[in-house]
């Protein structure tokens, strides 16, 4: 099964595109980043999301797709913008009958290190060890898109 995990975000889109195997073993096939300018419109910025969205489905035809909910934000404006994001990743998504399973920070942590409350550094080095990777995967958006694709498969 492929899956692509996402990380929301208006400037910063984490994705990763993860198969697994018969045995659920995560084989980490591509990620990366998809970066918004600031001095460009919102609704430029989302379309540009969208886009970037259709292009990586076309490419890599995942079955399933894992996105991180918004829970809280201390910023309405940050909160808004990451919810108008979600909006147009799940856009593409269901417009390309990819279907969404949806999962909070703490339930991607425990998918990947046992535990919710796990920090950055320690998610980031179970995504090393499970993926079997020689680094840890940088930028840290991708990195939380690949423990999404985890978390989507269990």
């Amino acid at each position: 099964m492929r899956i692509l995990g996402i990380d929301p975000g208006l400037a910063t889109t984490g994705w990763a595109v993860v198969d697994f195997n018969d045995n659920n073993d995560p084989e980490v096939v591509d990620f990366g980043c998809i970066s918004t300018k600031k001095g460009l419109s919102v609704s430029t910025r989302l379309l540009e999301i969208y886009q970037d969205m259709e292009e990586l489905i076309a490419k890599f035809e995942p079955d399933l797709a894992g996105v991180e909910t918004l829970i809280f934000y201390n910023n309405a404006k940050t909160a808004m913008s990451v919810g108008e994001a979600r909006g147009v990743i799940r856009l593409a998504l269901e417009k390309n009958n990819i279907p969404i399973k949806e999962f909070t920070p703490l339930q991607v942590k425990s998918a990947v290190t046992g535990y919710g409350k796990a920090d950055k550094k320690q998610v980031q080095e179970n995504i090393k060890v499970l993926c079997s990777l020689e680094n840890i995967p940088k930028p840290d958006d991708a990195a939380d898109a690949i423990a999404i694709a985890i978390a989507s498969s269990r």
